[in-house]
């Protein structure tokens, strides 16, 4: 799942004593923190989810195809024949009871073969539109991830300066650091919307 933490934290603040802590960066997790905050779009991703939502549209797609172009008690009925001379030819020694638990889970397996075998042929016909739409959706996303990370950490150094001159300020200018913090408090930084998706449905 993918996470950015917004890089200004501030708490704490009154017109009389104001206390802005902004998130320190410690040196030595320098190079760390400049991997997090890399663009985590990738072109491998994109495809890889755009072919997880074709063959699931495919299993879809199938599974309704079977039931419309073949009667459903048809479609059962083959797939439980099919079953039985499978189960018939390699289960000759089990009793009666287990030779149908046997026949209801081949005939399952059946029908679900039939339907996955329609979705990878779905997936394959699709490879030309998955790689391109995986060229534009990682060109799209990644400009707009790149703008969050800029703008968060543009948003990141307005609060430590803030933190900064909140110091050494007196009760006036404290009055004054108060308003714009919480002027730059509404103005915060927001997920891109697709990213905003993602953590919904990673909720659920």
């Amino acid at each position: 799942m993918l996470s950015i933490t917004p890089s200004g934290l501030f708490t704490g603040y009154s017109a009389q004593n104001i206390n802005f802590n902004a998130k320190q960066v410690n040196p030595d997790s320098k190079n760390n923190s400049n991997n997090n905050q890399g663009n985590p779009i990738t072109r491998k991703g994109e495809t890889l989810n755009l072919i997880k939502a074709t063959f699931v549209g495919g299993l879809a797609l199938g599974a309704r195809l079977l039931f419309e172009l073949l009667d459903g008690d048809f479609l059962f009925e083959s797939a439980g024949k099919q079953a039985s001379k499978i189960v018939e030819k390699n289960k000759k020694d089990a009793t009666a009871g287990i030779k149908d638990i046997y026949k209801f889970g081949a005939a399952l397996a059946i029908i679900a073969a039939g339907i996955s075998g329609f979705a990878l042929l779905v997936t394959a016909l699709s490879t030309p539109k998955i790689i391109y739409n995986s060229k534009v959706n990682t060109y799209k996303k990644q400009k707009e991830v790149d703008v969050y990370i800029k703008a968060n950490e543009a948003e990141k150094n307005l609060y430590t300066e803030l933190s900064e001159r909140a110091k050494s300020a007196d009760l006036a200018e404290k009055e004054e650091l108060k308003t714009q913090y919480l002027q730059l408090k509404m103005a915060k930084n927001d997920l891109p919307e697709f990213l905003k998706q993602n953590n919904i449905s990673n909720r659920k």
